[in-house]
């Protein structure tokens, strides 16, 4: 039998509290790590991350030598970090012969590796190679719109295992409400063939355009960059299953006899039962059967002679 420790603290309980799942999950944090040797292309690379992600990133800047996603056994200290600061992402840069300017991006399902995916970072360009009004540039923590711009990313597996992993990195807390006002970037992502995805990062102006639709204008703010696929590592299907798996609490209970409509919004449908209106006894109260009831009673009355004597009981004899 294995010994459960509980809290002993206030403050401990709390952050287990703050840990544990909910029906609400809050955004995602991404923990940012080095490998054993690195570029310098890489090393701008997990800055311009990390700056994009500020709000809810960490990043390590000592070397880790014992990391090998892709290898049995080499995942056991990225899952370590992941218990330890409570990520859900991670990004791990390494550099040798076989793999210049490697970076791996994943994904964490119950603090163990989800799933895997590996790119060539090829035209590096940073966010200080870029001019342009810094009263334009995006907001710390702002909304992105995404651009996913080629059909390969429909029908090629390792760029669709990419686009999902992608909109999870850099797409922030999920949200039901939202202000046009808000959104000043966009990530634009094109498909430059099977295995190459330009990737680019953009800043939004909202303009007037004389109708309720505000025109857009972009300006490239950086960085950018050619993401060549090498590997990829999907989840098993059980896995998946679980993962997508949704707490009861949290689906909607399916309402009878209504249809949203796009135009019309919410219609329902009422059904009455049949009204037996030939056995339902009506109230007679009304002023002219009341009147005819009068006028039928003096009629009667003026019919009845009073000067007739009546007839009286003869005694039997």
């Amino acid at each position: 039998m294995l010994k459960i420790k509980t809290p002993k603290s206030g403050r401990i309980k709390r952050d287990l509290e703050k840990r544990a799942p909910k029906l609400v999950e809050t955004r995602k944090k991404t923990l940012i790590l080095h490998g054993t040797k690195t570029s310098s292309v890489l090393n701008s690379v997990l800055t311009e991350i990390h700056h994009l992600k500020k709000d809810n990133s960490i990043k390590y800047s000592r070397r880790n030598d014992k990391i090998r996603p892709f290898e049995s056994g080499g995942e056991t200290s990225l899952e370590f970090f992941s218990l330890k600061t409570d990520c859900s992402l991670f990004v791990f840069a390494s550099h040798t012969k076989k793999r210049p300017n490697n970076l791996v991006i994943g994904r964490f399902y119950d603090h163990h590796i989800y799933d895997l995916v590996e790119v060539g970072i090829e035209n590096f360009r940073s966010v200080g190679s870029f001019s342009y009004d810094m009263k334009l540039a995006p907001q710390l923590g702002s909304k992105p719109f995404f651009a996913f711009i080629g059909e390969a990313f429909e029908s090629v597996d390792e760029l669709k295992h990419l686009k999902e992993v992608l909109l999870d990195l850099f797409r922030g807390e999920v949200i039901t409400n939202l202000n046009l006002a808000g959104l000043d970037r966009v990530y634009v992502c094109t498909a430059l063939s099977p295995n190459r995805v330009f990737f680019s990062h953009f800043a939004l102006r909202l303009k007037k355009s004389g109708t309720k639709v505000p025109r857009m204008e972009l300006v490239e703010v950086g960085p950018s960059m050619d993401m060549v696929v090498r590997r990829h590592h999907q989840p098993d299907d059980s896995l998946r299953k679980e993962a997508m798996k949704m707490a009861p609490d949290s689906t909607k209970k399916k309402e009878k006899n209504v249809v949203k409509d796009d135009i019309l919004g919410k219609l329902g449908k009422i059904y009455i039962p049949d009204q037996k209106v030939g056995s339902v006894p009506l109230a007679n109260k009304s002023k002219g059967v009341k009147r005819e009831r009068r006028e039928a009673k003096a009629a009667k009355g003026e019919g009845d002679n009073p000067t007739t004597p009546k007839k009286q009981k003869q005694d039997s004899e």
